[in-house]
C-alpha cells in the first residue's frame, strides 16, 4: 500500500499517541490545580490564625475582647477534660438533626407535589411567600407559649427555619425537571406516587442538596439563637453563659465549635452528594 492511504494508516497511532498525551497533560494539570486549591484552603486558616496571635502579642489588639489563639485553645482543652463541652455539643446536634428530619419531610412533600401539579402550587405558593420572609427567631416567644420550654420548642423552631428552605428548592427543581421524563412516567401509566419517588425527587435531587447546604447553617443559626434564652446546655447557652461571666476564651469556645460543626456538614453532604449524585459534577 502506498500513497495517501499508507500515510493515512501510518499516521494514526501517533496521532493517538498524541491525543493520549494531550489528555494526560490535561488530567496532569487537573489534578496540580485541584492540589494548589486544597493547599489554599488549609494554608488560608493557618495563617489567619498565626497573624491573629502576633497581633495580640504585639498589643494592637485588646487581649479582653480578642484572646489570642493560644488562650482559647487551652480553654478549648480544659472544657473538653471536664466533659462541659461535649454535653453542649452533643444536645445542640441532636436539637439540630431532629428538627431537620422535622422540616425536612414536609418540605419534601410539599415542595414535590408543589412542583408536579400547578393548581397545588397555585394554592400554596401566596401563603408561603407571605410566611417564609418572616424571621424565624422573632416567633420564638410564640413557639414557646404553645410548646413550653422543653426541647419540643427547640425541634419546632429549627424545623420551622427548615421547612421553607426545602419546600422552595424541591419545587424549583420539579418544576426544572424535562418534560420528557414526566412523558416517559405518563406512558408507563405512573401513578402519583411513583411520579414522586422515581421522578420527582431523584430529578430534583441536584436543587434538594443545595437547599440541604443552606438548611444545615440555618439550623446552626437558629439553635444557638434559641438556646441563648430557652436551654441550659448547648452551644448556645454555653456562649451566652460566657458573655454574662465575662469569660471571653469560653465565648470564642462555642463560636469556634459553631463553625466547625457547619464546616463538618458540608463535608458531609458534599461526600453524601458524590454518592448520591455521581453524575452530577462538583460546583466550581
Amino acid at each position: 500500500m502506498s500513497g495517501p492511504a499508507a500515510s493515512a494508516v501510518t499516521d494514526a497511532p501517533v496521532q493517538d499517541q498524541r491525543a493520549a498525551v494531550r489528555t494526560e497533560l490535561r488530567l496532569s494539570g487537573k489534578t496540580k490545580g485541584q492540589r494548589l486549591e486544597q493547599a489554599l484552603s488549609l494554608f488560608s486558616p493557618i495563617l489567619l490564625l498565626v497573624l491573629w496571635e502576633i497581633i495580640v502579642d504585639v498589643h494592637l489588639l485588646d487581649r479582653r475582647f480578642f484572646p489570642a489563639p493560644s488562650s482559647i485553645v487551652d480553654t478549648f482543652k480544659d472544657l473538653l477534660v471536664s466533659k462541659e463541652l461535649l454535653i453542649d455539643v452533643k444536645d445542640t446536634l441532636v436539637r439540630v438533626l431532629v428538627g431537620l428530619v422535622m422540616g425536612t419531610v414536609p418540605g419534601l412533600l410539599l415542595g414535590a407535589a408543589m412542583g408536579l401539579s400547578a393548581p397545588v402550587r397555585a394554592f400554596f405558593k401566596p401563603m408561603v411567600a407571605a410566611l417564609f420572609p418572616i424571621p424565624k427567631t422573632a416567633i420564638l416567644p410564640l413557639i414557646m407559649l404553645i410548646f413550653g420550654l422543653g426541647e419540643m420548642s427547640k425541634y419546632v423552631s429549627v424545623a420551622i427555619g427548615v421547612v421553607f428552605l426545602v419546600l422552595i428548592n424541591t419545587m424549583a427543581g420539579v418544576i426544572n425537571i424535562e418534560q420528557i421524563y414526566l412523558d416517559v412516567g405518563k406512558n408507563f401509566g405512573a401513578n402519583r406516587w411513583q411520579f414522586f419517588r422515581t421522578i420527582a425527587i431523584p430529578g430534583a435531587m441536584p436543587s434538594i442538596f443545595t437547599g440541604f447546604h443552606i438548611s444545615v447553617n440555618v439550623c446552626l443559626l437558629i439553635i444557638v439563637t434559641v438556646e441563648f434564652v430557652g436551654a441550659k446546655t448547648g452551644i448556645g447557652y454555653l456562649i451566652w453563659k460566657s458573655w454574662q461571666t465575662f469569660s471571653i476564651e469560653t465565648l470564642y469556645v462555642g463560636l469556634v465549635t459553631t463553625a466547625f460543626l457547619g464546616f463538618l456538614a458540608q463535608l458531609g453532604l458534599d461526600a453524601l452528594r458524590r454518592v448520591i449524585l455521581p453524575w452530577k459534577p462538583e460546583p466550581r
